[in-house]
């Protein structure tokens, strides 16, 4: 009885280590990560690379549903503007359970040391056309929250970091605030103003947006931005003419940092 006794008590042990095990790669599992682009140069490459096999059309965006490295993804672009990201972050969060978001695109320059091609990972994010002033709250105050600003997640940021100096892509990478608006900034008069507001080192349309999502629903989250033009009247063309390439950089550190999570 006692040998008995024995032998079931081992392979209860080694059922209860089993059924551990199962649990931890459960939660491994659980983790998913949540990639947008407001254009396909943005995100074709990572769509490609993710293998992606399924796809869910929700506010006419298409989320395609796959794997890069370990982890499962679900990548989309939002098209341009704070509605359609906020739209789109939310969806990724509360429809598809994504633990973490990563935006990744081009954006302009508003730091004179940013050349074409270099990278912006946020620090935080605001957006530089929202004004209740009037009523008695500071520039680019959320109304009752006290916040301008909202912080990007030290580790991914880290994360970013990390990629970008592995890859060794012979470009600069910065950190900084990234500045956002339903606007295309192209002169250096709209460029002066946002500098003088906030500082920032890059504008764009969509990732504070993306960041005032992530931080009401407590996720996680990093603006990844190449530079693809430089708001001193010349903004357009050069965004034309190296959007594409700067687009592809950015999402090859977004594949990179996924890979080595």
């Amino acid at each position: 009885m006692k040998r008995k006794s024995r032998i079931g008590f081992m392979a209860l042990v080694a059922g209860l280590a089993l059924a551990g095990c199962a649990a931890t790669a459960a939660t491994e599992d659980k983790e998913t990560i949540g990639i947008i682009g407001a254009m396909d140069e943005e995100i074709t490459f990572l769509k490609q690379e993710a293998k992606t096999d399924k796809t869910v059309t929700i506010a006419s965006m298409e989320f395609c549903e796959g794997t890069i490295g370990k982890k499962k993804v679900v990548i989309v672009k939002c098209g341009m503007g704070k509605v359609n990201a906020g739209i789109c972050a939310h969806t990724l969060i509360n429809d598809f359970g994504c633990t973490k978001i990563i935006n990744t695109g081009v954006a302009g320059s508003l730091d004179s040391k940013l050349e074409i091609g270099d990278i912006v990972v946020s620090t935080d994010a605001v957006q530089h056309d929202f004004t209740v002033e009037a009523i008695g709250f500071k520039k680019g105050e959320i109304p009752y929250t006290g916040l301008y600003a909202f912080p990007a997640d030290e580790d991914l940021r880290n994360e970013v970091i990390k990629a970008s100096q592995k890859l060794d892509l012979g470009i600069n990478v910065f950190e900084g605030r990234v500045c956002s608006g339903d606007q295309f900034i192209s002169t250096a008069e709209q460029k002066d103003r946002i500098v003088n507001d906030f500082g920032g080192m890059c504008c764009e349309m969509e990732g504070a947006a993306v960041a005032q999502t992530c931080y009401l629903n407590n996720t996680p989250f990093v603006i990844i931005r190449a530079i693809s033009d430089k708001p001193d009247g010349s903004g357009a063309v050069d965004f034309d003419t190296f959007k594409a390439e700067a687009a592809q950089r950015c999402a090859g550190i977004v594949k990179a940092v996924i890979e080595d999570m």
